[in-house]
């Protein structure tokens, strides 16, 4: 199914790659990816997950800005479109890298998987019970 046809979008001549409203593209959708990340990572465990929802949110903010646009709000443009990709690979990157650098890389908090679980020494289970740690 096509939500859009390439008619319905800005020709070449009239949508340059470098203009302002493209930078402005980059710089919404690379602010929104590092507060996305920010946010998610209060919720999630693994900074993959973090990475893929705050890109997937950022995306679709986009796509919807690109969907408002051809309903007549703006002028609809897959260079836009482009644009928000770019910002948000860009933002995802500087927030991951000051996760990094800001959280450390251990197996705890690893760069990519998902963390391994450490059993403490005063938490041995009681006489009787059944402990199962399962490690990826």
């Amino acid at each position: 199914m096509t939500l859009a046809s390439t008619t319905a979008f800005a020709d070449d001549t009239s949508d340059p790659w470098i203009a302002r409203d493209k930078a402005l593209h980059f710089d919404a959708s690379a602010g929104i990816a590092m507060a996305s990340y920010a946010l998610s990572t209060y919720k999630l465990d693994a900074r993959w997950e973090s990475l893929a929802v705050a890109g997937a949110f950022t995306l679709a903010v986009g796509a919807g800005k690109e969907l408002l646009d051809m309903t007549g709000l703006g002028d609809p443009s897959w260079k836009d479109f482009t644009w928000d990709a770019i910002g948000t690979v860009a933002g995802l990157a500087i927030a991951w890298s000051v996760d990094l650098l800001m959280g450390g890389v251990d197996a705890a908090h690893p760069a990519f998987g998902a963390p391994h679980p450490t059993i403490a020494p005063t938490a041995l289970p009681s006489r009787g019970a059944t402990t199962v740690l399962f490690r990826f």
